[in-house]
């Protein structure tokens, strides 16, 4: 066991399974006390609520000779998720460190997709890490300390058919950005973790198919989808960088987006402007159909690849 988070206090959400319990762990097996939060559901955010994975994972980290305790709380309640960081002052006197990680997944093309489908996973993914951070970050910006770290997939790059859940992953990303930024002089900082790992949320066949129609389709290439496979191990391969992040080492790690793969670690570029053409709209007035074409032709998609292009229909059979 080691002894850099010793005395600090943590939430995890999503903390009863896969990722969110080896985060727990990795915290733990550092000093940290943890409130383990799960609200037991499916993956799809359907069937009963189940204490057990939140329970079990309180257990786990007792092991360590930490104190633990379990909320079964649903990140997209505003309400419950205020409860889930209060239990954590209550039970251990502090907030010092916080994980969003729960999420659910409910994939489907965007012509099928019911607005349902959307507005259940961003509730739980986007509102979910904004419930969560509103009712830390106060508590945070008082004791100046604080490390809020956030859980985004790559379907934030744009995830065929995982419109909602890319959509909110990368909703997460620009919250994390400036909620770094709002944050950061009080000695709080954000950061954001993608992770490629082995949990219920991969696995199955069903996964196995829409990534090899990805590749058959051309939306991916064969040699990312066997990147992928390598990659899709055990989270403990690589939760030790969440308790780096939550560490004194990392105080000045502050609005980074990290790759975290069994196999890999990596940083993300930030987003920012690559090409642009000015004019002075005093002088020249507004830009004109012709020079929008011109210039987006001409300089800004040299090199411009369209990443789907049109495909003849398939003939009937």
């Amino acid at each position: 066991m080691g002894d850099r988070l010793v005395g600090k206090n943590a939430v995890v959400t999503g903390g009863g399974r896969g990722i969110g319990r080896t985060v727990c762990l990795a915290l733990a097996q550092e000093g940290a006390n943890v409130v383990v939060c799960d609200l037991g559901g499916s993956m799809d955010g359907s069937g009963n609520q189940e204490a057990s994975p939140a329970d079990e994972v309180v257990k786990e980290c007792e092991a360590f000779g930490v104190k633990a305790v379990a909320n079964y709380g649903n990140v997209a309640s505003f309400a419950d998720a205020e409860g889930m960081i209060k239990a954590c002052v209550d039970n251990f006197g502090r907030i010092d460190i916080l994980v969003n990680i729960a999420g659910i997944d409910r994939p489907k093309m965007i012509w099928n997709m019911s607005e349902e489908e959307f507005d259940q996973v961003v509730a739980v993914h986007l509102k979910g890490t904004f419930n969560t951070t509103r009712h830390a970050a106060p508590l945070m910006r008082e004791q100046r300390y604080g490390r809020i770290i956030n859980c985004v997939s790559e379907a934030y790059q744009g995830g065929v058919t995982h419109i909602n859940y890319g959509a909110a992953k990368g909703g997460i990303a620009s919250f994390s950005y400036g909620t770094a930024r709002e944050l950061g002089k009080y000695g709080v900082t954000c950061n954001v973790f993608v992770p490629r790992a082995s949990t219920r949320m991969v696995q199955g066949e069903d996964v196995k198919k829409m990534i090899a129609k990805r590749v058959e389709a051309g939306f991916m290439t064969q040699e990312k989808a066997d990147e992928m496979a390598l990659d899709t191990m055990p989270p403990e391969y690589f939760t030790s960088f969440m308790a780096y992040l939550a560490s004194d080492e990392a105080k000045d790690v502050n609005g980074q987006v990290f790759l975290t793969t069994p196999g890999a670690l990596g940083l993300f570029s930030q987003p920012e402007i690559t090409l642009q053409e000015r004019h002075n709209p005093n002088i020249d007035g507004p830009w004109t159909f012709g020079q929008c074409a011109q210039i987006a032709k001409e300089k800004l998609l040299v090199n411009y690849k369209n990443p789907a292009p049109e495909q003849p229909p398939k003939e009937k059979k």
